[in-house]
Order: structure tokens, then sequence, then C-alpha cells
């Protein structure tokens, strides 16, 4: 009787984690993904009958066709360069870097290397190394990871982990290692544990090393936002557009079926709990996904009343606590997500923002200070440009902003601004 009950305990247990899996699995998906999910498992699921949302989708491009937003780039019939450009948009790339970078990408090959010396880069745009520099660095900043590397090695080190610090030393010194998997000499050369150092070498599996494929122009592909944020009656709301959950048909012949035919039932029940684990799934990333753009709308309403320069500091972390998450399930919940807004069609990661602290508690992003140090640098006096310390003083006099000259000079660099001295 024990062992009867433990068995089903663990039957159900089973069927818990299941449902579990194929959840968090869709968490990650976009609707119109979902769509293709389920168009994909209808096939061998005869249950199923497809629901056709072409109309929609088809209707919300015509009704923003002439909206200047990011929503309607067919990303895929544009080429690998053109999509690397459109990029730049959110880098706020310095106008005196713009032909560098725009170069240093047209100078890619189609797997998405860099296929010229940096010295003849340098000279063909009549500038310096170090500005040659600075634009491999935003253009390797660039999606996917991977984009602008030299060689295999830097290919894969740029799509790694930065919690792995030595992976640098390892591809050049020991690609062998890799190359055969031999856990136990990078263990004991990287003081690991084998555990990690096998996790680390199934992470350098998993880059690709040939990252410009992934732009390759393959087939059509529209960016469809999940939700429309927008005001009415002095409050923001959100409308959800049906494909962010996509309804799932019954056809009701099979329930008679199974009624009558004992041989098909048990084939039948089977079809009805993987209907039902879906419809679950599709149910939970809806609502976790709904509960996480309300969040955003509600933390964010001085962006989409006033713009880029009013986002407020928010985190994964800060989401996750409130709505009572894991973090990891917030990360899915934005992944690839996007929401129609006045100012465009916004991917959901754009709103998170780190912070930094100021001396009366309050908190300031850190996208909102680099905009700052960008347009000071725009308006300084090119004969006597400003030093990291002059505009940490300047944003603090001006905006009483305060933070260290350490933070200025990284927001600086990763701006892909050079220092003073070389902007003379």
């Amino acid at each position: 009787m024990v062992q009867q009950k433990l068995k089903q305990e663990q039957t159900l247990q089973l069927k818990m984690n299941q449902s579990l899996l194929q959840s968090i699995h869709l968490l990650q998906f976009t609707g119109i993904e979902i769509i293709e999910y389920i168009k994909e498992i209808s096939k061998e699921n005869p249950l199923i009958e497809e629901v056709n949302y072409d109309y929609e989708i088809t209707k919300y491009k015509n009704s923003n066709a002439d909206q200047p937003s990011i929503g309607e780039i067919n990303q895929a019939t544009l080429s690998m360069y053109e999509q690397l450009k459109n990029q730049l948009y959110m880098l706020n790339v310095p106008s005196y870097l713009e032909p560098v970078v725009s170069f240093g990408i047209d100078s890619l090959n189609d797997d998405g290397y860099l296929d010229i010396e940096l010295n003849i880069w340098a000279e063909n745009c009549n500038t310096t190394i170090e500005k040659v520099e600075q634009a491999l660095a935003l253009i390797q900043s660039l999606e996917p990871a991977g984009i602008g590397a030299r060689t295999l090695q830097e290919c894969i080190q740029l799509q790694m982990d930065k919690s792995y610090p030595y992976i640098g030393e390892l591809l050049q010194e020991h690609l062998d290692w890799v190359a055969e998997e031999n856990i136990s000499a990078i263990s004991v050369q990287y003081q690991l544990t084998e555990d990690k150092a096998s996790v680390m070498l199934e992470e350098i599996k998993s880059c690709h090393p040939k990252p410009g494929k992934l732009l390759s122009q393959t087939s059509t592909e529209y960016i469809i936002p999940e939700a429309n944020i927008y005001e009415e009656d002095g409050k923001w709301k959100i409308s959800f557009y049906k494909w962010n959950s996509p309804a799932i048909e019954i056809n009701e012949s099979y329930t008679n079926l199974m009624a009558n035919e004992k041989e098909a039932e048990d084939y039948l029940k089977e079809k009805f709990k993987q209907v039902d684990w879906l419809k679950h799934a599709i149910s939970f990333r809806s609502n976790t996904l709904e509960n996480v753009i309300r969040n955003i709308v509600d933390k964010q309403q001085m962006y989409f009343e006033h713009g880029s320069f009013m986002l407020q500091p928010l985190t994964l972390k800060d989401i996750a606590t409130e709505l009572r998450l894991h973090i990891s399930t917030v990360s899915r919940a934005i992944s690839n997500k996007y929401v129609q807004t006045k100012h465009g069609v916004i991917p959901l990661k754009f709103f998170l923002q780190s912070g930094v602290k100021q001396s009366d508690g309050q908190q300031t992003s850190s996208f909102v200070i680099k905009q700052l140090i960008f347009e000071l640098l725009k308006h300084e006096n090119k004969h006597k440009p400003l030093s990291d310390q002059m505009i940490k003083n300047r944003l603090y006099e001006e905006f009483s902003i305060s933070i260290a000259r350490r933070t200025v000079m990284k927001y600086r660099e990763q701006l892909g601004i050079a220092s003073s001295t070389k902007r003379k």
C-alpha cells in the first residue's frame, strides 16, 4: 500500500515537472514563436485545430506602416551589414567615430570576422589606431556576440560568460585541451572543480563559430510587439495583442471517437494531457509577461511621458523581488520581447537600467548619465577637451549628479569616446 502511494506521488511529481519545464520553455518564446510552436505540435496531435492570426498581424503591420520604428524593419531581408548598422542607434556613436565604425562593419566577411588589419583600417579612414580600436570595441559589442572577432579564439571569448577571466589564456595557450576535452588538465591549471571545468567546456562548445551566419538573409521575420502601451485619460494603459496569448481550439469530433472506440482511448487521453499542459504553459507565460510589463510601465512612467532622458534605474532583481519571481524567470520573460510605444517599438530589456546612488539617497540610471556625458563632450571646446575630472565636476554642478571619476571614465569608454589627451 505504501509502495503504491509512493509510486503515485512520484508519477504526480513527474507530471508536475513536465508541466513546469514546458512552462519555463515557452516563457522565452515571443507570441509569434508560440503560434509556430502550436502549429508544430498540431502536426502530431490531432486534437488541436490551428487558430490563424495572420489577419491580426497583417492589420498591425499596415496600421503602423508609416511609423518610423524598428518594429517595421524586416530584419531578415536586410544584409548582415545593414542589420549591424541598425543596432548602432542604441549606442549613440560619437560623430567622429561613425565613418570608422561603418568602414569596420563593411570590412567583415560573411561569417562576421574582421578581414582587415587595424593599421590598414586606420589608413583607409585617415585616423589613428586608437580610434580604430574604439570602433572595433563598439562593433564587438553588437549582437550576436562574436561579431567583429579576428580569430576563432577571440570569437569564442566574445561569446563566453565574463565569469571566466582565464578563458583568453585557455583558448590561446591550451586550445588542444579544449579540443580533447581534457577536463583534468583544465581543472588543475585553473584550480577548478571538474564539474565547473565540464560546464565551461559545454559553454565553449555551444558558441557559434560563424556568428555572421546568424544574420543571414533566409526568411522573412518581422519584429512584432507583444503589447501596446498608450496614454488614455491621463493614465498609462497596456493593451495586449491577440497573438500574445494564442488560443487552442479542440477538434470536438475526437471527443466522440474517444467515447465510441476503446482502442483509441489511451492515445487520446495522452493527447488531451498534452493539450492541458500546453494551455497551462501558455497561460503561465501570458500572466508572467503581463505582470512584468505592468511593473515596467509602473516604474518607467517618466520615460513614457518624456523620453529616454527620464529612464529610471530598474533591474531584473527589482522586478523579481516585487513580483516574487526568480530572476531567471523575469529574464526569460523579457527575452526578445518588444512593446509598441509612442517612441517606437522598444525591446523590454531597454527599460532595465543600472543605477548610480546619489548623496541624497536617490538613484540615477546609468543610461541617463551616459547621455549627459555624451552631450557634454559633444559641445565641449575642441581645443580644450574636458578631462574625466572636469566631466565629474560638471555633472555635479549642472545636474546634481555625484559619481566617481573612475565611473566617468568607464561610461566614457563604453560610449567609445577617447580620453581628453587623445581628443585634442
